[in-house]
C-alpha cells in the first residue's frame, strides 16, 4: 500500500535496483534494446562528483525499491529561473494505481518549489494513455506547440567534430 512507502534520495548502493527499474521501464516503453546503462555507469553518472542528475527512490514497507525518478535542472530564459526536468519516472507494475507515482511527483514538486524553480517539466510517449491521463489529473498540460529534436550517434558526432 502507498501509505507504507518511503521516498528518499538514492545512494550509490541503490544502483542495482535503479538499473533493474530502468530495464523494466525500457521493456514497458518497447525499447529494451536501447538500454546501455550498467551498474558502473549508473554510479558514475548519478553519484559521482560530476553528476548532473539526481535520483529519488520509493521503497515499500519491506524496504524493496518499487519506483524511482531521475531529474535535473534546466533553465528558462523567459522566466530567468531554473526549472526541474523529470527525465524518468517509473513505478513497478505491481504498485501502479497505489499512489506511488503521485507521491514521487509530489516530492519532486516540493523540490521544485523549494529550489525556486519556475516550472516542472517532463516528456511522455504519445501512446502512453495511462500516463497522460495521470499527469493531466494532476493539472499538468501538454506543450503541443513544441516538437522535441534530438541528435545522437553519427549525427551528433558529425555536428560535434
Amino acid at each position: 500500500m502507498s501509505c507504507d512507502v518511503v521516498i528518499r534520495k538514492a545512494k550509490a548502493d541503490d544502483a542495482d535496483d535503479i538499473l533493474r527499474l530502468i530495464r523494466e521501464l525500457a521493456i514497458y516503453e518497447k525499447a529494451e534494446h536501447e538500454v546501455l546503462a550498467t551498474k558502473e555507469t549508473i554510479i558514475a553518472s548519478l553519484f559521482s562528483n560530476e553528476a548532473t542528475a539526481k535520483t529519488i527512490i520509493c521503497e515499500n514497507g519491506q524496504g524493496r525499491i518499487i519506483g524511482y525518478a531521475i531529474y535535473f535542472y534546466n533553465y528558462s530564459t523567459w522566466l530567468a529561473k531554473k526549472g526541474l526536468y523529470l527525465e524518468d519516472l517509473y513505478v513497478a507494475e505491481s504498485e501502479r494505481g497505489s499512489g506511488v507515482g503521485k507521491k514521487l511527483l509530489t516530492h519532486l514538486a516540493k523540490i521544485a518549489v523549494s529550489e525556486g524553480c519556475g516550472r516542472f517539466e517532463w516528456s511522455v510517449l504519445n501512446w502512453n494513455a495511462p500516463a497522460i491521463a495521470f499527469y493531466e489529473s494532476l493539472g499538468a498540460k501538454p506543450q503541443s506547440e513544441w516538437t522535441v529534436y534530438r541528435l545522437t550517434g553519427e549525427a551528433l558526432q558529425k555536428l560535434g567534430s
